[in-house]
């Protein structure tokens, strides 16, 4: 059976709902509290970053122990989201919103106490594994929570926004918390923001099943965690041992083994964790692989601007911070002109022109160099590089979530994260190999800037290929279904 997707135009709610129902200002408390959990998941894959030569000193960690400190939040949450997108559905998206919550922020006391290193390592992947189940209840209560219309597309772009922000504010938090207090708090100021939220959920909440009383897919979830899991795992150690050596072709091989099987299981089980049929939405499919296209560049920029400005230009990690905030604006900026842009335009055409503006920044930061000033190779590109970013993810996020059906809205909202973290684990990795090859060990702010400029550069060609990919394959205007 084919399944119908709006076209371009259809994605734009004012096209398709002249008069939308107006939601109940309760749902905007819906909308907060599931903005606030999500900004703490996406400021927990870049908070770190700033923190990382405290870390180090404080608990003696090596440089491998220093590398997994954000590997391990970065494969709990990619190779588990799937798993927390379907609980949602079947469990209770409340429930699971705060289930979630909970093992992210007693996680973050753990890791915020942390006397060992091993004990630091082990409470990042008990966040990464909160965040799992977390994230996906997130959109899924704000598209639950807004009718269809002008106004849900608003929500998605805020939660786009509020989430983009988090990525975005994690070297400036961390760098303040970090000058400040120590790198302890870079991990427990997720306390306080977690009791307040968990608390609110308590309050604003109201529980939703979509489920339908069926039971959770085992082999299904056991299959897809495992497979997303080694092939994160695999990609993150390219960095150390090299995309040819046995330490990271087994564990990608054996994911992707393991993805096969998931794939011929979901195609005989009753009730699949995955119903491949999702996928027959043109929408679905497209926007995803966009998504995870795009999203290969997003982390690898933080990371990247990051250390240049520390290694290389000598900021304070305080300095650091601030000199990326117009950033951090712009992406919010971005974010919250797509849903006023989106019934203009079309959310194609807003994908591929914001594709277009990120890789115009990503560029402009190539041409970087060692004595660079702060408006040429942080601000003027960082600006653009963030505000393409906020003007592509919230239609690609509305594309990917318009056509699902009630009692798949968190396992597709689980694909749109995972598709975005997937993205950027394997760019992070594949931009480090690309800029480590280039330094070729050498280690003069003249030999980083090379590397950088490098993975900037090949970003840009990522960021171009996407708008390529976008053009040909996310929905057209005309299109009446999801027809290849």
């Amino acid at each position: 059976m084919t399944v119908m997707v709006p076209s371009e135009r259809i994605a734009s709610p004012v096209a398709e709902q002249p008069a939308p129902v107006r939601p109940d200002p309760r749902a905007w408390l819906v909308v907060l509290a599931a903005c606030a959990g999500q900004f703490l998941v996406v400021l927990d894959v870049s908070v770190v970053n700033v923190a990382l030569p405290s870390m180090r000193a404080d608990l003696g960690l090596s440089a491998l122990g220093l590398q997994w400190v954000l590997n391990a939040y970065t494969i709990a949450f990619a190779g588990f989201m799937l798993l927390g997108g379907r609980a949602a559905d079947l469990f209770g998206r409340k429930r699971m919103f705060q289930l979630g919550l909970g093992l992210f922020t007693v996680a973050s006391v753990a890791g915020g106490l942390a006397q060992e290193g091993w004990q630091l390592v082990a409470a990042r992947a008990a966040q990464g594994l909160g965040a799992a189940v977390l994230a996906p209840a997130t959109l899924t209560l704000v598209t639950a929570a807004v009718p269809a219309g002008p106004a849900r597309t608003r929500a998605i772009g805020t939660w786009t926004a509020v989430g983009a922000a988090g990525g975005a504010a994690g070297g400036f938090v961390g760098g303040v918390l970090v000058d400040l207090l120590s790198w302890r708090w870079v991990l427990l100021i997720n306390v306080p923001i977690g009791v307040l939220v968990t608390a609110g959920a308590a309050v604003w909440l109201t529980e939703s099943l979509a489920g339908g009383g069926r039971r959770l897919d085992l082999p299904g979830a056991v299959l897809v965690t495992g497979g997303l899991a080694a092939v994160a795992y695999g990609i993150v150690q390219t960095e150390e041992a090299g995309w040819g050596a046995p330490a990271t072709l087994v564990p990608l091989l054996g994911g992707l083994a393991l993805l096969g099987v998931f794939v011929a299981v979901e195609a005989r089980t009753a009730a699949p964790l995955m119903p491949l049929r999702v996928f027959r939405s043109r929408a679905v499919a497209a926007a995803n692989v966009s998504m995870l296209v795009v999203g290969s560049t997003s982390f690898g920029m933080w990371f990247f601007m990051t250390v240049y400005a520390q290694g290389v230009l000598g900021y304070s990690p305080l300095q650091a911070g601030l000199a990326l905030v117009p950033s951090s604006v712009a992406v919010i900026v971005g974010s919250k002109l797509a849903p006023r842009l989106m019934p203009v335009i079309g959310a194609r055409s807003l994908a591929v022109l914001g594709a277009l503006v990120a890789a115009t920044g990503f560029g402009w930061q190539s041409t970087m160099t060692a004595d660079g000033s702060f408006l040429a190779t942080i601000l003027g590109p960082g600006v653009l590089m963030m505000a393409g970013m906020g003007l592509v993810i919230t239609p690609l996020a509305s594309l990917a979530t318009s056509g699902t059906a009630p009692g798949e809205a968190g396992l597709v909202s689980g694909l749109v994260n995972t598709s975005r973290t997937m993205g950027g684990a394997l760019g992070l990795a594949v931009l480090s190999t690309v800029a480590a090859s280039r330094t070729g060990g050498r280690t003069s702010p003249e030999a980083l800037t090379e590397g950088y400029a490098l993975a900037f550069r090949t970003a840009t060609g990522v960021l171009l290929a996407a708008t390529v990919l976008m053009l040909l394959w996310l929905p057209r205007p005309s299109a009446a279904s999801d027809k290849a």
